[in-house]
């Protein structure tokens, strides 16, 4: 029993043994004149329902199965037997339904995941129900794997208990309430799935620009694309003549744009009409090419599940380096052995500034490598985008997520499979390359935008 005093201090007193304990710390706000302040067992009782077999629960209601059948989340069949007669508000009470809450009514079954809320026949059971609604079970819970109500703790808690009529008030006004709200939750939903695809078709426009070379004005002292291809040649040769590239790395294709407007390709001394396959027009000091011809495109060699561990160096599977994509970071359960990792680097591994592209799955998901973090990745499903001629590897990667990249490797799917991405198509598609400078300003610009379109 609680008692206000004439100093705003609340007590309580137990009947029992007539002690008078100052409860001010337990009380969380205060309430209007008429309400009351009680423990929850004075109010209701709270009782879990009883065990029954599966075999004695059917799926359809009968004239030998008439009654429902409830346990956490409502209805699981019907049986011919019932353990509650009335209006109760029926809480779940153990694992993933530990708090979730309905009505029943008439006679029914309630299983031992299933609190039956007494209001003693005075309190009505949707003010029970809604009370509860508010009340957040869950924070009563035991933490546990398997979580389950604490119900012992919940009879204990403080509630502000209003006058019956009031009550009755409170369900009514609710009862009104409650489809404005669901409408107003429509609406919202339905203005965050708008914002969110406004938001998507925005960035996808503003990748467009970027890739179009419209998003940034071009500057004549930053030089061409073309320079930049020369100079792109040039460390190639160097490489060539250092044993560290093949000498058929030299015979790239050069895109250029002929008197008539049209697009040609040449390949060593053999020249072809490809307009067609070009999807819109650059600025001048930008260049058509080929993946292949300014990237370095290579898989990784096999690694088998039997050599899979739980702990060593990080190996990234697709949906790891899809993660890693959207959010720079992944958790890893997935690993290799050091020395593994040491015979199979021998063939090459990720450098930063490098891209990881996923290559099966959700295709062309880009992760660029920022740091000398030793990792390994599985062949087929991932492909390592080699940047050796240092292009801003964050332009690389908006490229990879526009449109105009995508648009190619669908342009191969048979309508109802998307094509996977290999080495030999990736080192075919095309790439429109900006002057140096032109691409970090691109990246920053992007940077800009995406800040403000977050808010």
């Amino acid at each position: 029993m609680v008692l206000p005093n004439s100093l705003s201090s609340y007590y309580e007193k137990f009947l029992a043994t007539g002690e008078v304990k100052c409860i001010d710390d337990e009380i969380p706000f205060e309430i209007p004149k008429g309400w009351e302040w009680c423990r929850l067992k004075h109010m209701c009782s709270m009782q879990a329902g009883k065990n029954i077999s599966a075999s004695e629960i059917y799926d359809k209601k009968s004239v030998l199965h008439p009654y429902r059948c409830v346990g956490g989340n409502g209805l699981r069949g019907f049986t011919n037997t019932f353990n509650a007669e009335g209006h109760f508000a029926i809480i779940g009470r153990q694992g993933a339904l530990c708090g979730c809450l309905n009505i029943e009514s008439g006679k029914f079954y309630a299983t031992e995941h299933a609190v039956v809320v007494n209001g003693f026949g005075i309190i009505p059971s949707l003010f029970i129900y809604y009370f509860f609604t508010a009340l957040n079970l869950n924070q009563y819970a035991t933490a546990t794997a398997q979580p389950g109500l604490a119900v012992s703790n919940i009879v204990e808690v403080f509630i502000p208990l209003p006058p019956l009529p009031e009550q009755l008030r409170i369900v009514s006004k609710i009862e009104k309430l409650l489809p404005l709200v669901k409408t107003y939750e429509q609406a919202q939903n339905g203005l965050n799935e708008l914002n969110a695809s406004l938001n998507e078709q925005l960035r996808k426009s503003i990748l467009q620009e970027a890739i179009q070379g419209k998003l940034v004005p071009q500057c004549s002292d930053e030089g061409t694309a073309q320079e930049l291809l020369e100079q792109i040649k040039l460390e190639k040769q160097k490489l060539i003549k250092d044993g560290k590239l093949k000498k058929s790395a030299l015979t790239d294709s050069v895109i250029f744009k002929g008197d008539d407007n049209k697009y040609f390709e040449k390949v060593g001394k053999t020249e072809q009409d490809i307009t067609d396959e070009i999807p819109f027009e650059i600025p001048d000091d930008w260049k058509w090419c080929r993946i292949g011809s300014v990237l370095n495109i290579w898989s990784a060699r096999r690694v088998h599940e039997r050599d899979w561990r739980s702990s060593g160096i990080p190996f990234y599977r697709a949906r790891e380096i899809g993660k890693m994509a959207d959010w720079g970071h992944v958790d890893n359960d997935l690993f290799i052995e050091q020395s593994l990792y040491d015979e199979f680097s021998k063939s090459g591994v990720p450098q930063i500034g490098d891209l990881m592209m996923t290559a099966v799955g959700t295709l062309g998901k880009t992760y660029v490598v920022e740091t000398n973090n030793p990792f390994y990745y599985k062949d087929g499903s991932v492909l390592c985008i080699g940047n050796p001629f240092r292009l801003n590897p964050y332009y690389l990667k908006l490229f990879f997520e526009s449109s105009a990249f995508a648009n190619q490797y669908l342009s191969e799917s048979d309508g109802t499979t998307v094509a996977t991405l290999t080495m030999v198509r990736l080192n075919r598609y095309l790439i429109p390359v900006p002057p140096l400078k032109e691409q970090t300003r691109i990246v920053e610009k992007i940077k800009t935008v995406t800040s403000i379109m977050r808010g």
